[in-house]
């Protein structure tokens, strides 16, 4: 028995949840530092508040993955994870820039950094067994589409996630200053709008696709099944872990120095230009200048993410004349030279011409390491062996949220944009270590020519 090929519009729906998730996550990652700045976060001690995010990750993923690989309902075997997700998350997109309502019980910046803790957590959930549900579904040689269709509708999301409050303030005229200092109506609205987005498109995922049931999978794999009472067991994590195949081994280098970039660039963009590029002083984080240069930096995410989704259409081409290893190799370059650019930016303006650089290693970095992944993963494997891969991506933004602070402040004397720069020769590093990846699929095609 093998798997049937799909169509594109079934690809398509399977992953269409992810644009309402990363759509939320965007608008996280474009103004989750300036909220808690508002808030009354020091810029040395972003990366701290940030540290609860990845930490999340590192516990919930596996897990979920563990389980979702022995979860067989009416729903599905992925599905009922990523709806529940999909519905935390959107609690906490809501609460989050409203945590000044609950300052009768705590600071706000507490119950803004729990709110941070509870959606990334919960998009964590949800994308976790998004990523096995392309694995389980698709081919072998339908998966560099598969994660390449993912990366477009992650591209799409968070293009609408990180321009919605520039566009709500500059084409609808939402006020961009908040009341008494607090968090401006844009974002209020954003967040809100992000959280019925995102379970709407969950929700089109959940009713439109069809996953093979336990049985089907067992009989297409060459694997030989491993009895149930071996498979019971939530330590079998830690067993997997050391079993973890070569290929792995080797892209968990690669994850380790692409995140930790990609982790200082979500932390530090809006204090970099707000000081760097728009001339502030470090402490200014409430004036209006400050808040156009927040507005501004989910500009810039909205473009790289937005180049993403283009790029991404032609991943699959790219990767079929020079192979995977290759295009991932150039896109990393591109992107580390992007982010190195933004230090020599004479305005912001420039800067847009950085992103487009940044997105084309974005686009690559949510797709050809998935799709090489995939293909030296035992299905009966794939949920938990997703989420474990998800540590050399949480892993490095732990690392950075522990250090990324303190070099800001003893070493760059505050300069922010400093951590740009070393996020730029990070990309470098993990393109260098990509040569080293063994691509079980590409060596299987290759031999079949």
């Amino acid at each position: 028995m093998k798997k049937r090929v799909l169509g594109f519009w079934e690809i398509w729906n399977m992953s269409f949840g992810f644009l309402g998730i990363q759509m939320g996550f965007a608008l996280q990652n474009a103004n989750a530092s300036r909220i808690l700045q508002i808030f009354g976060a020091d810029v040395h001690h972003l990366s701290w508040f940030w540290i609860v995010a990845p930490l999340t990750g590192l516990i919930v993923q596996p897990i979920i993955g563990h389980y979702s690989d022995r979860t067989w309902t009416r729903l599905g075997r992925r599905r009922p994870y990523f709806l529940v997700g999909a519905l935390l998350a959107a609690l906490g997109l809501v609460l989050m820039p409203n945590a000044d309502m609950f300052t009768a019980f705590m600071p706000a910046i507490w119950v803004g950094a729990g709110m941070l803790m509870i959606m990334d957590a919960s998009f964590n959930v949800a994308m976790e067994p998004f990523r096995a549900l392309v694995a389980d579904n698709l081919r072998t040689d339908q998966r560099t589409l598969g994660f390449s269709i993912q990366t477009v509708l992650i591209g799409i999301g968070a293009v609408v996630g990180s321009w919605l409050p520039y566009v709500l303030t500059n084409f609808f005229g939402v006020s961009n200053s908040g009341k008494d200092g607090g968090v401006p109506l844009n974002l209020l609205l954003s967040f809100g709008i992000g959280a019925a987005i995102l379970v709407v498109s969950v929700l089109v995922t959940v009713f439109r696709t069809k996953e093979y049931s336990p049985e089907e999978l067992a009989q297409m794999s060459d694997q030989e099944e491993v009895p149930e009472d071996e498979k019971s067991s939530l330590m079998d994590i830690f067993t997997d872990f050391a079993k973890m195949p070569q290929t792995m081994r080797q892209l968990a280098w690669v994850q380790f120095f692409s995140w930790f970039g990609l982790f200082g660039m979500w932390v530090f963009s809006t204090p970099a230009l707000a000081h760097h590029i728009y001339g502030l002083p470090v402490s200014d984080t409430h004036s209006e200048t400050y808040q156009n240069a927040g507005d501004w930096v989910g500009v810039l995410f909205g473009v790289y993410n937005l180049v993403s989704a283009i790029f991404a259409f032609f991943l699959p081409v790219i990767a079929a004349r020079i192979g995977r290893k290759r295009t991932h190799v150039i896109s990393l370059i591109i992107g580390g030279i992007g982010l190195i650019s933004m230090y020599f930016s004479p305005n912001q303006y420039w800067l847009i011409l950085s992103m487009v650089a940044v997105g084309i290693a974005w686009a690559s970095i949510l797709a050809m390491p998935y799709a090489i992944l995939a293909g030296s993963i035992p299905a009966r494997k794939m949920g938990v062996y997703m989420g474990i891969f998800n540590f050399f991506i949480v892993i490095p933004q732990i690392i950075n949220a522990f250090i990324g602070g303190p070099i800001v402040k003893y070493f760059y004397n505050e300069n922010a944009m400093l951590a740009l720069v070393t996020s730029g020769v990070s990309f470098l590093i993990a393109a260098l270590l990509v040569r080293r990846v063994k691509d079980v699929d590409e060596i299987i095609e290759t031999a079949n020519e």
